[in-house]
């Protein structure tokens, strides 16, 4: 079984300009990214003008090693202490839901383990020492 684990930093509408912080003082590589306008859209749950150009996703490279650098979705509770956050990349579902019911042992379920149109099973756990954990299954 392999599985990465991979630093997360969620912010608050400035992630576009902390990715280029990280290209000139880190020479960070964009490799992927999309906003939330970019994504398949929900005509039951449309969505805010101002959630169109925030991040919903961004991989760097940095080395040999990727951070993960998002933007929040506006109305999301945003704290920095849940800014950088460790995200489990796992080969499928059955190793997810493993590490998740672990996880959230005298925790807190962000988003529940489910099929999302990026992953079979992803959701987001607050561990009992406080840490945010995405669990992110990767499609076959």
């Amino acid at each position: 079984m392999t599985f990465q684990v991979t630093p997360f930093i969620m912010l608050d509408g400035n992630a576009k300009e902390a990715i280029r912080f990280y290209e000139s003082s880190l020479e960070a590589k964009i490799v992927f990214t999309q906003t939330f306008g970019e994504g398949p859209q929900n005509p039951e749950h449309p969505l805010p003008n101002e959630a169109k150009d925030r991040l919903a996703h961004s991989i760097l490279k940095i080395g040999d090693a990727d951070l993960f650098v998002a933007d929040h979705f506006p109305g999301e509770p945003y704290q920095s202490g849940n800014r950088v956050q460790i995200c489990i990349t796992t080969p499928d579902t059955g190793t997810s839901e493993r590490f998740f019911n672990a996880l959230q042992q005298d925790g807190q379920v962000i988003m529940p383990l489910q099929k999302v149109h990026f992953s079979p099973a992803y959701g987001m756990v607050k561990d009992r020492f406080g840490v945010t954990f995405q669990i992110f299954t990767q499609r076959k």
